[in-house]
């Protein structure tokens, strides 16, 4: 077998211009699809990273009346109590689960004033103590809130960067005080996102589809939210769990077990799955990509004629060399391995060359087109394989043919 290698790397090298055009349908036709399949990989990448952010593997499961968020404006819904810890210890058990926080939570307009500037839009969220490390949020600056602060109905709050930047300026913070509907907070820290994630948005469609958890947010003790809200609403459930993989099932089962513990047929827990709404968004562009891929194949298809072309007048080109091996007791066998060794090999440089120029094309389209791409290790063996089961398909018939040459008649070929 290694002789035969080292007999078809020289039949190439020998016509350096005829392999090289040769192997161009093949090179042209991996490249295409390692390119295709580098930007399609990326781009689902892009989709889930977007959706599920810097990847905390968060679950939010809310209070939904048909297919929104409901909201607590006209009150408390019949039916729906607060969480009791019961219920947090079961879904504390729930396969894959790690951390169970509740929270409460609702955007407010005109209730946020410091001084004369005032925060439209701002998310009050009322938390518990293991809340943050739970979202996946840390503390920049001060403390957070603690057990002693929600048991004490302390008044106290922890803003995000950005509420702190609009009401305070450069100015720090850290126990200066806000109202929150007529109540003053004690400032008492600042947090941040664990990691500052901004979705790539390209379209109005994308700012529409990940552009929805925006703006300032205040965190206050959970126990303090009938001070700004007048009664106790039920609570939000914040999961997070083991992997990204896990999460629309876990969601799904904490979504289940809260509403085996509710009484109103309108008004639902239902688990925010970002995981699906990606996979939705991916499978959405899937036909197009089968389609460019099948079309690049078809240039696989044409290089693999050209292969089985260049080996027939290969086979026409030596038939005294075949005519002498079989005079002097070469088999068909060895043979017809011979030309089907230079085939595959053949077939196997250009699936190389492919895999390395597609790889190229693929950053270079990320470079003028912005369009994310992510190299699959995984297509591009896949690739080089594939090449070479073309050059065993298409090289069968000349070697085939080379091998029942009449080896008289071979040797008075001119």
């Amino acid at each position: 077998m290694i002789e035969n290698i080292r007999l078809s790397f020289r039949g190439i090298f020998a016509h350096k211009m005829r392999s090289f055009l040769t192997m161009l349908g093949i090179i042209i036709g991996i490249a295409s699809i390692i390119a295709i399949v580098s930007t399609i990989k990326g781009t689902n990448e892009q989709i889930e990273k977007n959706l599920i952010g810097s990847g905390d593997n968060t679950v939010k499961i809310a209070l939904y009346q048909e297919d929104w968020e409901y909201s607590f404006d006209e009150g408390v819904p019949n039916g729906i109590s607060t969480i009791s810890e019961e219920t947090r210890e079961t879904l504390s058990n729930i396969d894959h689960v790690e951390q169970v926080s509740f929270y409460r939570n609702r955007q407010t307009y005109q209730q946020v004033y410091r001084n004369n500037t005032t925060l439209d839009g701002t998310y009050i969220t009322g938390i518990e103590e293991n809340y943050f490390s739970t979202a996946g949020l840390t503390i920049k600056q001060g403390r957070g809130i603690t057990n002693r602060d929600s048991s004490k109905f302390a008044t106290v709050a922890v803003l995000d960067e950005t509420s702190a930047q609009l009401l305070f300026g450069d100015e720090n913070p850290i126990g200066k005080t806000i109202e929150i509907s007529s109540t003053p907070f004690t400032i008492i820290g600042i947090c941040t996102n664990k990691e500052t994630f901004s979705p790539t948005m390209e379209s109005i469609d994308d700012y529409y589809t990940y552009n929805q958890n925006e703006g300032s947010k205040i965190y206050i003790p959970t126990e303090t939210w009938p001070l700004i809200c007048q009664f106790d609403e039920p609570q939000n459930v914040l999961l997070k769990v083991d992997g990204t993989t896990n999460m629309t099932s876990a969601g799904k089962k904490a979504a289940d077990l809260l509403n085996a513990n509710i009484s109103n047929d309108t008004i639902t827990y239902k688990a925010e799955d970002l995981l699906k709404q990606a996979k939705d968004l991916q499978s959405l562009s899937q036909s197009t990509n089968a389609m460019l891929i099948w079309i690049a194949g078809i240039s696989l298809l044409v290089g693999g004629i050209g292969v089985m072309n260049i080996m027939l007048v290969t086979v026409t080109e030596r038939t005294n060399e075949i005519g002498l091996k079989k005079a002097i007791g070469a088999r068909k066998k060895a043979i017809m391995t011979q030309f089907l060794t230079e085939a595959v090999v053949l077939t196997s440089i250009g699936g190389v060359l492919g895999v390395i120029t597609g790889i190229a094309l693929a950053k270079l389209i990320s470079l003028f087109n912005g369009t994310p791409v992510a190299i699959s290790i995984s297509a591009s063996l896949l690739s080089v394989l594939f090449s070479m089961l073309i050059g065993i398909i298409f090289g069968i018939l000349p070697s085939w043919k080379a091998a029942n040459l009449d080896p008289i008649e071979a040797l008075r070929h001119e």
